[in-house]
């Protein structure tokens, strides 16, 4: 609103005019009017802001004329002034024609100018609120497009590709296994090792099922004790527990329509997993210090580390539950089980930590790919991140050797070492190829072990540098 509010007086009587006008004129535009006529006419020129307006006038009453100014200029604000008692008639007439305010005489300035003040904020209020709603309307189906452009975004982001595999890989079965029972509202119990990608396969299970366009949610249940995990998944009301200072909204009642992600649920104790259950069979939730439940409809995802059979056998879960939650099971194999999607995964977590880091790499040398293969990898994918984060950051050269590993993953090829010398020393074939054999990988873990070192190499060999580099150069080992 530029400039200030515009105020129209209307009143037949002159002295009144001039003592609203001499009050209004220094914080408003003032316009005058002698009778309803005159009134439509200014009100037919000008955008008014508010209206003050006497009850008694000849010809139109104040009232009637106020009710063809809320059918004609809906938005003024109106201000009916009376010196008159109210009556019901007067009560009536004054809410048919949506006045703002009924000011008695004789009034004080103080008091006026407070109330005129409230109904020309209340007027910009009014305006802000119906360009905000015209920008809505504008904006809306440009918004719908950008949501339906970020659901189609995260449901390719989170297709089960992002599993990243190889093309053998033991992984294919269980993705297939999730895309098939996707699109069906059942429970799905997700088990495995911490890092195998659990959380990832509920994401693509969700983003593939017709839940896609509702909210995904994740709570790990290990992570809380009882009651913040029951305050973060059923909400609370304020006061319910010390600390509660306002309303929770709870995660089931953020993912009512789409899917819950219950990690590491066999961590829960026997009091909670009566309240979880309860949830699952019924459909409600009751948020603590509520005295009423809400109906939710959600999927559930869990997963876990633990052997639920066995906590159940042992009573550390209930059974019931343990039901309730495996409508059906997939279980995600740990990394050491599926060597064949060490590679692939190690390229694509370099290529990530290429856009983290911010510096070029080719790939990996095969004697890295090797040793990685080699190791075991409790850790799983979370530990292969890492680790390939490491290399980057130490590695000089296009590619990244197996010298960048870690001491303890080196190790592990170490082993692998020691059994392939002990089946080529009891093994078949002319002596001399199994001697070469034998020198060939010898020399080559130990220049892997000392990051190509021909020096410290050589002198753990025994070897001269020169003699070292004979060799090198005999079994085609120069790096």
């Amino acid at each position: 609103m530029v400039g200030l509010p515009v105020i129209l007086i209307v009143d037949d009587e002159v002295r009144s005019q001039e003592a609203l006008r001499r009050t209004l004129e220094e914080e408003f535009e003032v316009l005058t009017a002698s009778d309803a006529k005159d009134a439509s006419a200014i009100l037919e020129q000008e955008a008014v802001h508010v209206i003050l307006c006497d009850l008694r006038m000849p010809e139109v009453s104040g009232v009637t004329f106020l009710k063809q100014v809320r059918e004609r200029w809906p938005d003024s604000v109106r201000i009916i002034l009376s010196g008159y008692a109210e009556t019901e008639d007067i009560i009536a007439g004054i809410n048919d024609a949506g006045i703002y305010q009924y000011i008695t005489k004789p009034w004080r300035p103080e008091s006026l100018l407070l109330n005129v003040r409230a109904a020309a904020q209340l007027y910009r209020l009014q305006q802000e609120n119906h360009l905000a709603a015209l920008e809505i309307r504008a904006t809306a189906p440009v918004m719908r497009q950008r949501v339906q452009a970020k659901r189609e975004t995260l449901r390719n982001f989170y297709d089960f590709a992002r599993l990243v595999r190889s093309a053998d890989s033991p992984l294919n079965a269980v993705c297939e296994t999730a895309r098939r029972i996707a699109p069906y509202d059942i429970s799905i119990l997700l088990t495995g090792e911490s890092g195998t990608g659990k959380e990832l396969l509920a994401h693509a299970i969700h983003y593939c099922s017709s839940r896609a366009d509702k909210a995904f949610v994740i709570e790990n249940c290990g992570a809380l004790a009882d009651t913040l995990l029951e305050s973060e998944l059923f909400g609370h009301k304020r006061g319910a527990f010390t600390g509660a200072y306002e309303n929770r909204i709870g995660l089931f009642e953020q993912a009512d329509g789409g899917t819950i992600f219950l990690d590491e649920v066999g961590e829960t104790s026997p009091s909670f997993q009566v309240k979880l259950l309860r949830v699952l069979q019924e459909g409600e939730i009751r948020p603590l210090g509520s005295s009423r439940s809400l109906r939710v409809d959600v999927r559930v995802i869990a997963a876990t580390n633990r052997d639920l059979e066995e906590d159940v056998r042992n009573k550390r879960f209930r059974e019931d539950l343990y039901y309730r939650l495996t409508t059906f099971k997939l279980h995600m194999l740990p990394l050491r089980q599926r060597p064949t999607d060490i590679a692939p995964l190690a390229q694509h977590l370099l290529a990530e930590a290429i856009q983290i880091l911010e510096k070029s790499c080719q790939g990996f040398h095969s004697d890295a790919i090797a040793a990685m293969q080699a190791y075991r990898w409790p850790g799983n994918v979370r530990e292969l991140r890492n680790e390939v984060m490491r290399m980057l950051a130490l590695g000089d050269h296009p590619t990244l050797g197996a010298e960048l590993l870690s001491p303890h993953v080196l190790r592990a090829a170490d082993q692998e070492l020691e059994e392939e010398l002990r089946e080529l020393s009891t093994g078949e074939g002319p002596l001399k190829e199994r001697m070469d054999a034998l020198e060939t990988r010898l020399l080559k873990e130990t220049l892997t072990r000392h990051r190509w070192n021909k020096t410290r190499a050589a002198k753990e060999l025994g070897l001269s540098r020169v003699g070292l580099r004979g060799k090198l150069m005999r079994f085609g080992l120069e790096k």
